[in-house]
């Protein structure tokens, strides 16, 4: 068959030198095309352009490898030099720390002169320095790990049945929105994903670094049963697939995987590869869900004035996972996520009760004593019946962090009764919320302690001024390094 008669064929009479150029740039292509990673975050990776990395992938998707090709000789701008002078410059273009273009022409011309060679022009040492090999540039200047992560084939694999392989990570969001405080910050997402239908288990939007309690959480959510029939994911995993971060390399963690019955794998160092699914979910949310809310991020700046609070943050992700990804077909499973995750019917494994599992993921445990008045925490006070039986006596509480409107009692190892904030119990009242509060209350209070403090030294003479004022400044240069709460830091 003639080259010419189509692209599979064509392939088969492309040179060896340019084949590998086509393979070499698919590989730069393979994020985007195969786990949905943006192109500029691919480019980037690949350390070329995006105007380039544009280029390519319009050209594979028009032609195919074939298209990826050099159109032009691969050997143009060299053919008037003798290979030891083209090896001399591929040498030092390759040679750590990498030589700016100036830098390696004046070189080359330098040992040119010295040999008593035509020096080569710009143009020339250009063009055949552009021609290397990417994956032999990358090796060369950003070693083993950039060359294996960018260059070196994965294994894609796919757990046979639902439930069978969990993943889960981490993402800073492209989006500002605003705290309690009304101050613009950049929230994070943790995801939880079925490895075999794609499907989104469960997720958690959270403001601060990643955390163990934030994992949990969106475990915790993950497992139990969504109160939306939309979203029928449920179940313990035989295996939870995540990174070797701090946040996830927890004793807790491993102590719930040790009580649910199901095995922790941890990715290799430095090689995210095997978590493309869950990079894949990210690209998607960044790319489809981000732009159209207010706050969003591009090019490191927000689009349009950041207007979402946390909550409805929450909620925009929630309805996306719910109404859209779970629920269009997925190109390389060729099924919605949640029907691939149904199947025929079947029954997941869970815990006993939600209260066993929020025991195990997300309850907190502190010890206090009961006073005559209740039990006192973080500021508030709770009180059961059952509890004026048990004053004086040490206790150990457990808590949510993200409502502390009650609290679980527990005496010698055995739960004693619920307790509720009488000042709270119709409403949820997070953790965060009363550092806020507190904080504000704070700076309330020395508003007022200045506004009074100066009126009483605008009627004493200037001496007793300065003296008035001196204890003040030498308070603040005493106490500017020192917090004892992470409050006290706002």
């Amino acid at each position: 068959m003639t080259s010419g008669s189509g692209g599979k064929s064509d392939l088969t009479g492309l040179a060896a030198v340019r084949l590998k150029e086509s393979m070499t740039r698919f590989a730069v292509l393979r994020p985007h095309l195969e786990d949905g990673v943006p192109l500029s975050r691919a480019a980037a990776d690949a350390d070329i352009s995006i105007r380039t990395a544009e280029r390519w992938l319009t050209r594979y998707l028009g032609g195919g490898l074939v298209g990826l090709a050099r159109s032009a000789r691969s050997d143009r701008g060299s053919r008037k030099l003798s290979a030891e002078m083209v090896g001399l410059i591929e040498g030092m273009a390759l040679r750590k720390p990498r030589p700016s273009a100036a830098t390696l022409h004046r070189r080359i011309v330098e040992v040119a002169q010295q040999q008593g060679w035509s020096p080569p022009s710009y143009s020339s040492i250009h063009s055949i320095v552009a021609a290397l090999d990417p994956a032999l540039v990358t090796l060369a200047h950003e070693g083993h790990a950039a060359f294996r992560n960018r260059f070196e084939m994965v294994y894609r694999h796919r757990a046979e049945i639902p439930n069978a392989i969990w993943q889960a990570d981490h993402t800073e969001f492209d989006i500002l929105i605003l705290d309690s405080n009304g101050a613009p910050v950049r929230p994070w997402l943790t995801t939880v994903i079925d490895d075999h239908s794609r499907a989104v288990a469960g997720y958690m939007v959270f403001l601060g670094a990643p955390s163990s309690l934030q994992t949990s959480l969106a475990l915790r959510q993950a497992i139990w049963r969504k109160s939306d029939s939309q979203w029928p994911v449920s179940g313990i995993p035989d295996v939870l697939y995540i990174d070797h971060g701090s946040d996830f390399t927890s004793t807790h963690l491993e102590q719930v995987a040790a009580d649910l019955h199901f095995q922790i794998v941890y990715s290799a160092v430095a090689r995210p590869q095997g978590r493309g699914k869950v990079e894949r979910l990210f690209g998607t949310l960044n790319t489809e869900l981000l732009p159209e809310l207010p706050g969003h991020l591009r090019g490191g700046k927000p689009a349009t004035p950041p207007k979402l609070s946390l909550s409805e943050l929450d909620a925009a992700v929630g309805a996306f996972i719910i109404g859209t990804y779970n629920t269009r077909v997925h190109s390389e499973t060729g099924t919605t996520p949640i029907r691939s995750w149904v199947g025929n019917g079947w029954l997941p494994r869970m815990p006993d009760s939600l209260e066993d599992l929020d025991m195990l993921l997300v309850m907190v445990a502190k010890s206090r004593v009961i006073h005559r008045d209740g039990i006192h925490f973080q500021g508030l006070r709770y009180l059961a019946p059952t509890l004026a039986a048990y004053v004086g006596e040490p206790i150990t509480i457990r808590y949510d962090p993200r409502d502390l409107a009650e609290i679980r009692v527990f005496h010698r190892n055995r739960f004693l009764c619920r307790a509720v904030s009488p000042e709270h119990e119709a409403e949820t009242v997070t953790l965060k919320d009363i550092q806020t509060a507190r904080t504000n209350h704070r700076r309330s209070l020395r508003s007022q302690i200045n506004e009074r403090i100066t009126r009483v030294v605008d009627f004493l003479p200037d001496r007793a001024r300065e003296s008035d004022r001196q204890p003040e400044v030498e308070h603040r240069k005493r106490h500017v390094k020192l917090h004892t709460y992470r409050e006290d830091k706002s």
